[in-house]
């Protein structure tokens, strides 16, 4: 009998009982605005922003209303004039290309290598064209390039760098964690990412002038004592009235949901890890079938799975999908011609210039994705990587004997 997946890949673990019972305090109290607070309370905003900057080593931490207003705001904080470039990845999510077109500036598009990290050495040229300022450096699923490297070279360029983390929160370089390398880190709390707030987002730097910028974008009607993880007050003084509002408070509720997920990062993390190492074990070896390499000075938190088949044309990995998906098992393809769902490409991006990207375009159109909530059993994740590794293996005796139409091998990066 050929195994099945019956599960979910959208179905999250239930919020905490603690953070169910902070909730309700919440609602109870009525004060669901960060600054609607007793005398002598500290909200659960303010709670949430100190223990994260703990959390991540960084000097100061805002809390705001999603991932990509924290990338947004972090964009206007840094400096960004309307019309400017901003670097960013190739093989990203369409909210990051949003928040440079929402910040006003205008992407400029790096290629991405096989293991799905930006590419240093067209980063460089790339710099060198456009003259930008600014890399806005997606860890996009996961995956971090080497950062030291990537450092090095915007640190000699003269670009800042603001870090994508929606992917990595919990994750880290050379014991560096993610969001501390750069200018600034942006973190996401929508209901797929680390931590579940259904949406959220925080910003972390270590830089005064910056924070100063972003909690008053943010809305914080001058209210800068409470913000016990942010600048001293001198910094907000030549600025307060020249920083429009834009208001993007996160609120208490969620506030009071994250902290306890918070505490429980680390413990959930190994597990996304372990689920990932079951599913990986089932494909290792599988011919035609690459996973990405993981260098050893990252320490990767897997929410996500990628793999490519770099032998398949368009029909094989289309046939391939359905095999899948008649078994139970749901994987995202970045390189359909339309988009689908989060699954979009720069081709779809049309709110900015086209650009040329002919070593993405390699690596997308054979890239598949795969959810790992950590709803799935570890059993789980061994009947999916089963299936994934037969499905394949069943897609390549069809190419093989004429049952799916022949498309030319894509060619592989030199």
């Amino acid at each position: 009998m050929r195994l099945r997946f019956e599960g979910s890949f959208t179905q999250q673990e239930a919020i905490p009982e603690d953070a169910i019972a902070a909730a309700v305090a919440v609602l109870r109290s009525g004060r669901l605005h960060r600054y609607n607070t007793a005398a002598g309370e500290v909200s659960e905003v303010a709670r949430l922003e100190l223990e994260f900057r703990d959390y991540v080593g960084a000097r100061y931490c805002l809390a705001v209303t999603s991932g990509g207003y924290a990338l947004t705001t972090a964009l206007r904080a840094a400096g960004l004039r309307a019309g400017e470039p901003v670097l960013t990845n190739g093989f990203t999510l369409s909210p990051v290309p949003g928040a440079i077109v929402g910040a006003g500036g205008r992407p400029v598009l790096v290629e991405t290598t096989e293991d799905l990290v930006i590419d240093l050495r067209d980063l460089e040229s790339r710099i060198a064209v456009s003259g930008a300022r600014f890399l806005m450096l997606s860890h996009m699923r996961g995956q971090m390039v080497d950062m030291q490297a990537l450092m090095a070279l915007c640190s000699a360029n003269g670009v800042a760098v603001i870090e994508d983390c929606a992917h990595t929160m919990g994750a880290s370089w050379a014991g560096v964690p993610s969001g501390r390398h750069g200018l600034a880190g942006c973190y996401s709390t929508q209901t797929y990412k680390h931590v579940n707030s259904g949406e959220g987002g925080l910003i972390v730097s270590d830089d005064p002038e910056l924070m100063a910028r972003a909690t008053i974008l943010s809305g914080s009607y001058m209210l800068y004592g409470r913000h016990p993880a942010g600048p001293e007050a001198a910094h907000y003084e030549r600025i307060r009235l020249q920083t429009p509002n834009c208001s993007g408070r996160l609120d208490n509720l969620r506030a009071a949901i994250l902290r306890p997920q918070l505490a429980r990062l680390p413990d959930n993390c190994q597990r996304w890890n372990d689920r990932y190492r079951a599913v990986a074990a089932e494909l290792m070896g599988v011919p035609g079938l690459r996973l990405p390499e993981r260098p050893k000075e990252g320490q990767f938190v897997a929410s996500s799975l990628q793999f490519r088949l770099p032998d398949f044309g368009a029909a094989a990995i289309q046939h391939f999908i359905g095999l899948c998906l008649a078994r139970g098992v749901e994987l995202k393809w970045f390189g359909a011609t339309e988009p689908v769902a989060y699954t979009s490409n720069h081709h779809s991006w049309r709110y900015f210039d086209g650009q040329a990207l002919p070593q993405t375009d390699r690596v997308l159109a054979t890239l598949c994705d795969l959810r790992l909530p950590l709803t799935l059993s570890l059993e789980d994740c061994r009947t999916i990587g089963t299936i994934i590794r037969e499905s394949v293996l069943e897609t390549t005796s069809a190419v093989l004997d004429g049952g799916v139409a022949v498309a030319p091998a894509l060619p592989e990066i030199s």
